[in-house]
């Protein structure tokens, strides 16, 4: 019996677009597996990840688990990656442990130089229809960014993941209280000359996580330390604009620890902080 890995995978800027599902992967390679008699070993699925990177976890995993199975199955090529050296180093390997690589809509020999050369033109082509998705998705990003106009009763995000002490409720922005109060006490902590490694052991040591459950870290604290969202900003790139959620901050004390951590840096072209706008705001 051939044993198959089965590969799903959609990425953000796909799900922005509408575009390919899940569950319609994996319900039609499932299908393929009964018309071929394939035995399902495992169905791996990234969601939310771009094909043009093959750092993807599901991805590393059903690699790692080669030796378990026989194919691997994908809807289309441009699922498995969407760049072309990544997808030739992918068949190298395959080819050295004697696995078979299978596009179940996409009927290719990959056993002689025709059919190799077509699909390495195929993967030439999902990469730039990639870029391109990539470079209209950036454009419409920007533009939102400009154009956002976010009130005292409705904030909203870019679309992104909201940070500690935040959720989205609605697609608005909603604080959590006792996680703020964390992040008060880090810029608290900060500014009276406490250095992040020793926030950090505070913090572990009273039995505070991260939300997901992770101990502190200096570099998850120092993305909590340059983030404005804490001080009722939100930045896209250069482009910065206001929200109205719960801060635990106002944008002066948010400034003097930017300043704070820009001198303590070595390098000199990063000793120029961010800073927000301090006025006409109230907490």
């Amino acid at each position: 019996m051939v044993m198959a890995a089965l590969y799903t995978r959609v990425s953000t800027e796909e799900q922005a677009l509408e575009g390919y599902s899940i569950d319609a992967q994996r319900e039609l390679l499932s299908e393929y597996c009964v018309a071929q008699d394939y035995e399902i070993f495992k169905v791996y699925v990234d969601d939310g990840f771009s094909g043009r990177s093959d750092n993807r976890p599901a991805y590393r995993e059903m690699m790692g688990e080669m030796a378990e199975w026989d194919v691997m199955l994908v809807l289309k090529m441009d699922r498995i990656h969407r760049n072309s050296r990544n997808f030739m180093n992918m068949m190298d390997e395959l080819g050295r442990r004697n696995k078979q690589f299978v596009s179940a809509t996409e009927n290719l020999d990959t056993t002689n130089a025709m059919g190799k050369f077509v699909m390495s033109m195929i993967q030439s082509i999902a990469q730039l229809e990639s870029e391109q998705i990539g470079e209209r998705t950036y454009l419409g990003m920007r533009e939102k960014a400009e154009t956002m106009n976010n009130t005292p009763g409705e904030s909203r995000t870019l679309g992104f993941n909201p940070p500690y002490g935040y959720v989205l409720c609605d697609g608005l922005i909603t604080a959590v209280p006792e996680e703020l109060k964390v992040v008060r006490e880090i810029f608290d902590g900060y500014l009276a000359g406490m250095s992040l490694a020793r926030i950090s052991e505070e913090l572990n040591r009273g039995g505070l996580r991260t939300r997901r459950g992770s101990r502190w870290t200096v570099y998850n604290l120092g993305t909590i330390l340059h983030n404005p969202v804490y001080a009722g900003y939100l930045r896209w790139e250069d482009v910065t604009f206001r929200h109205y959620a719960e801060v635990p901050l106002d944008p002066a004390t948010f400034n003097r620890a930017q300043t704070k951590a820009a001198e303590r840096e070595r390098d000199p072209a990063k000793r120029r902080p961010r800073l927000l706008p301090e006025e006409d705001f109230e907490i």
